[in-house]
């Protein structure tokens, strides 16, 4: 119940699905949590379910464009203020099209790779130097498992995905000399409501495909947060860690 005592979290996109998850757990495991996302409503309802109405707060939530570095700025700084400080940070925020080369419009480019690719960017710069101020920190760039592989479609998704995979490496790389360990977790298809967008007709190939046959909740990436959060994960960065039921193994 203490695998996070005393640490600070950061989860971007935390208003619902895989980030309240990821948010739940860790202070589950005794961390305290600023949860960051558009949906100021939702994030506030999160952060107060999470809470339970007593009068500690593990959890404050506050609105954060991950494309404004402003936000970021305020995010880390409300950390600092509320919790005293900031060890982990979950980029976790993403969104999908379901567009290939051609059909992709500009504008939709252009969102995809703002909110997944820049905001990951963002995140990591202004995390960073309060983590620096601790000694030490964790980064957890949730990718996909279209960033490992390709697919007939969602190109945009595919490569800002991708692109999280080498900015995790190269973060990896520059920050290991300070303690910051920074590592990329790939999931599969998670019940989250970004698939509310798929028919179940959709999603029985990806079921079928995958060795568990089955699709995966969003604690089962949201343990795996825990994980690299942790100093159990101490001696792990630059990695990948793959969260797929075994689709990627075939």
């Amino acid at each position: 119940m203490d695998r996070l005592k005393g640490k600070v979290a950061l989860i971007s996109g935390g208003a619902r699905g895989q980030g309240a998850a990821e948010a739940r757990l860790f202070v589950s495991e005794g961390a305290k949590v600023v949860i960051g996302d558009v949906l100021d409503d939702q994030c506030s309802k999160t952060a107060a379910d999470i809470n339970g109405g007593g009068s500690a707060k593990s959890v404050i939530s506050l609105h954060l464009d991950v494309t404004r570095a402003a936000d970021w700025r305020a995010a880390v700084e409300s950390c600092q203020r509320e919790f005293g400080g900031l060890d982990v940070l979950v980029n976790n925020a993403g969104i999908i099209t379901g567009g290939g080369i051609e059909e992709t419009t500009e504008e939709e480019w252009d969102s995809v790779v703002n909110i997944n690719q820049k905001g990951v960017w963002l995140g990591m710069k202004y995390a960073v130097p309060a983590m620096r101020q601790r000694g030490a920190g964790s980064i957890i760039n949730i990718s996909s498992i279209y960033g490992l592989i390709g697919s007939g479609g969602s190109a945009a998704y595919h490569g800002t995905k991708g692109a999280v995979r080498l900015l995790t490496k190269t973060a990896a790389i520059q920050y290991a000399a300070e303690k910051i360990r920074v590592n990329s977790i790939h999931p599969g298809v998670i019940l989250t409501p970004m698939l509310d967008m798929a028919s179940p007709e959709q999603l029985r190939p990806l079921i079928d495909a995958t060795p568990l046959k089955r699709l995966a909740q969003p604690e089962e990436v949201g343990w795996c947060a825990v994980f690299l959060a942790s100093d159990e994960a101490s001696f792990v960065t630059g990695s990948e860690l793959v969260v797929d039921g075994g689709y990627t193994a075939r």
